[in-house]
């Protein structure tokens, strides 16, 4: 049996003219898992091919081809998928894109499976030897993470990418954050690893450096704590996803320093208190609240000021730790306006965060911010395609959808602007050489967003057309 995995990209990160170069990318770790799941018995001929680092042949030879895919790269997969099916080959739908929405899917594929496939993939594969495939496969109850197999990296073309020094010890949030695809997708259940297994993964890579993948690697805060523990005598710098609940809890924040935590991605999101409470995000701004308690919507800060307060508390208790920061916010909130998303711009210039970044606030299919959207009839477009968090797809409440796109790129230039990058590093100082490189190649992205965003929704042309239209 010859299995074919295929990443597929939408035009942004696609081989050829796509907007992030080698610098910015890590290996997926999602192909080299499920090939590793393919059962021994089947004796199959795997290749990996990830459309953001070589092209995918005209003449591909598969017996199956399976795809991973999220909501701003589905139409691509259904494309491909189209080209496969016509030439007698079945194909296979998974991903993000396919939980949440998979109606969307199912007409594009001989099989679609929903949920996470650790188990229906090596069924699947034996249905297909059998003749037996179903048209769909759902994750079943009691899914697990023990005994997971290590990623076939031998499958991968690594040199093309800045690391594959890529792990998982955890999936999965406690958080029910409303635009956020994983409550929509896989609840609010953390799933995690057993400790030692984890460990036993980075010791089998021999690594000195490690990126973990999970959407919140404190989600358990009891596991985490013995994660980080047990990643003390490994001598490692690694680097992961969290939220700024980790500055809450003393022991967590002096666990995860001690056990090498070089860098965390946090969602800032919001400086304003009505957009914490939008977005079911006000745990970012609440008074005395600790890592495993869930969010609520009353006691946050009363206004911007005492918010970017508590921004600068957790971005300085951080940096004390040499803990570097991606800081994510989002544009395009219910009370957002240009001049606030300007303002959102300047203070992480002045908060010397590491690595800004700015998405716009995007309805993902099945998650509660589209469902509220379309019962309002904000939704401008189902064409997933622009859904890359970098066009606007909905009606703003205060502005126009091109006032919301331009402010946006106009945050990224002043972010990363030269000066920009140098007040923030001045003020960081944190891993200083690396946060330079990094910025430099955050700034080439920042200042080319005219180039590679150049369709003509966010310039208003296609708002008049319903929704049904432009399906």
């Amino acid at each position: 049996m010859k299995i074919a995995l295929l990443s597929p990209k939408g035009p942004l990160y696609r081989h050829r003219g796509g907007i992030f170069r080698k610098s910015l990318r890590y290996a997926p770790r999602t192909l080299p898992t499920l090939a590793a799941l393919v059962p021994k018995d089947l004796d199959a001929e795997i290749r990996i091919i990830d459309e953001g680092i070589e092209e995918i042949p005209d003449d591909l030879q598969a017996d199956l081809v399976g795809m991973t895919c999220i909501t701003g790269s589905s139409i691509r997969a259904y494309e491909l998928a189209g080209r496969f099916r016509e030439r007698g080959i079945p194909v296979v739908l998974g991903g993000p894109h396919i939980t949440l929405a998979p109606a969307d899917a199912q007409p594009h594929a001989d099989a679609i499976v929903v949920g996470y496939a650790e188990k229906t993939w090596p069924q699947l594969l034996r249905d297909l030897a059998a003749g037996k495939l179903q048209p769909r496969y759902d994750m079943a109850p009691g899914h697990s993470l023990e005994g997971m197999p290590h990623p076939r990296w031998d499958l991968v073309k690594t040199e093309h990418y800045f690391t594959h020094n890529v792990f998982e010890a955890s999936r999965g949030c406690i958080h029910n954050c409303e635009f956020c695809v994983v409550p929509a997708a896989w609840g609010k259940k953390p799933y995690l690893r057993p400790v030692e297994e984890v460990v036993a993964e980075v010791r089998a890579r021999g690594v000195r450096k490690a990126l973990f993948i999970d959407l919140n690697i404190i989600a358990d805060v009891d596991w985490a704590k013995e994660l980080f523990r047990a990643f003390i005598p490994l001598k490692i710098r690694w680097f992961g996803l969290s939220t700024m609940l980790i500055t809450r809890d003393k022991e967590l924040l002096d666990l995860a320093t001690r056990s090498g935590c070089g860098g965390l991605l946090i969602g800032y999101e919001s400086l304003t208190p009505e957009g914490l409470r939008g977005t079911f995000k006000t745990f970012n701004a609440l008074k005395d609240r600790q890592p495993g308690d869930d969010e609520c919507r009353s006691g946050v800060a009363a206004d911007s000021e005492e918010i970017k307060a508590k921004y600068l508390e957790v971005t300085r208790a951080l940096h004390a730790r040499d803990i570097a920061i991606q800081g994510c916010f989002v544009f395009g909130l219910d009370h957002d306006t240009p001049d606030s998303i300007m303002e959102t711009a300047r203070f992480a210039v002045e908060a010397g965060i590491d690595l800004p970044r700015f998405a716009i606030s995007t309805p993902f299919p099945g998650t509660a911010l589209f469902h509220r959207l379309e019962k309002e009839g904000r939704i401008l477009t189902r064409d997933w395609q622009l859904y890359d968090a970098q066009h606007v797809v909905f009606q703003p409440a205060n502005m126009t959808p091109a006032q919301l796109y331009d402010a946006h790129e106009k945050a990224w230039k002043l972010a990363y602007s030269y000066r920009g990058i140098a007040r923030r590093l001045a003020t960081s100082r944190t891993q200083v050489p690396l946060a330079i490189a990094s910025n430099l190649g955050y700034r080439f992205y920042a200042h080319h967003l005219h180039t590679f965003y150049n369709c003509d929704w966010h310039l208003g042309r296609e708002a008049t057309r319903p929704a049904s239209e432009t399906a």
